[in-house]
């Protein structure tokens, strides 16, 4: 959770943004000068393979000749899922080492739902297929299923999993133990969570610069072998669907792939699109974080990068160190 006024100095540091601003530069760029390690906030990065489609961009992290340590990159395989769950958990270990170290843990990344299950610290358990129940669940129909759901969780915030069957089969299993007599013993067992005081810093740019850095580096990414790698994460035997559920460009690129779209420049030009409106999700995100009381430090909108670099510098120094 924040730190409340006049509380004791942040223990971790968060560094967000939409897609396409430029937050792995300037967050190597802080790193470097403080002597940070950077710990990805992103959903895809996590996977090998995932290279030129999820902006790993691992060549950024250096400043000069010093390479700048990351972690929860290309820590696992297409052959499992990984969710936030697996993140939370992940970044618990990582911030309890690092704090016992003396290190500052500094998260740099997009993905909101990674971000805020750290800032507010989601009330997580894990939750075991329960084959009984499923049993039932598949003599319902999808429409059933989303009333059920929603009965388990009026405030659903992600409404699109009600569109994908095992999606809402997964919410009712996790939401159904989760309101169990089992769950809380679980819970008894456990233990509490690390105690996370974050200072958010937020970059963004104005909507038109945001919109030509997307095309500029989609275009970039296509003709770095961005469909090659598609195809040869198929060739190694992930199929359509599994690549087609990560989302944007391995949806876009396995749907052409597969024949179903047209051409490279229809395909070009509908991820565009669909890489804009997935930006404008981030933000409004990020807002509703806000709503529930994260401060988020915004710098300004510019495309100097020095300007920002000197804003998040003095951020920084005003209330972290």
């Amino acid at each position: 959770m924040q730190s409340p006024v006049n509380s004791l100095k942040p223990n971790c540091v968060v560094l967000l943004g939409p897609t396409a601003v430029g937050k792995t530069s300037l967050g190597v760029q802080l790193a470097a000068e403080y002597g940070w390690e950077i710990i990805s906030a992103d959903s895809r990065q996590v996977y090998k393979g995932l290279d030129l489609g999820s902006g790993k961009d691992l060549s950024e992290y250096s400043a000069g000749s010093k390479k700048i340590p990351y972690h929860l990159i290309d820590i696992t395989t297409l052959a499992s899922e990984y969710n936030v769950f697996s993140y939370q958990q992940d970044f618990y270990s990582l911030f309890k080492t690092m704090r016992s170290e003396g290190k500052m843990p500094f998260i740099v990344g997009g993905t909101g739902m990674y971000v805020d299950s750290v800032v507010r610290g989601y009330d997580f358990v894990p939750v075991e297929e329960n084959k009984d129940l499923r049993a039932e669940l598949d003599k319902l129909s999808l429409e059933e299923l989303g009333k059920k759901l929603l009965e388990l969780r009026p405030n659903l915030h992600n409404k699109s999993d009600l569109l994908i069957r095992e999606r809402v089969v997964r919410a009712i299993e996790i939401e159904t133990f989760r309101q169990s007599p089992e769950c809380a013993e679980l819970k008894k067992r456990t233990g509490p969570r690390p105690q996370i005081d974050s200072f958010v810093i937020g970059t963004t740019l104005e909507r038109d610069v945001l919109r030509q850095n997307i095309k500029l580096r989609l275009i970039e990414r296509i003709e770095a072998g961005m469909i090659e790698e598609v195809s040869s994460l198929h060739e190694q035997g992930f199929s359509w669907e599994r690549l087609e559920k990560l989302g944007l460009e391995y949806r876009y690129v396995s749907l052409f792939l597969e024949g179903k779209i047209d051409s490279v420049q229809t395909m070009t030009d509908e991820l565009y699109h669909a890489i804009c409106q997935f930006a404008k999700r981030q933000e409004t995100w990020f807002r509703g974080m806000e709503r529930k009381g994260v401060k988020i430090n915004w710098l300004p909108r510019t495309s100097d990068r020095k300007a920002r670099f000197d804003a998040a510098r003095q951020l920084i120094e005003d209330n972290v160190l």
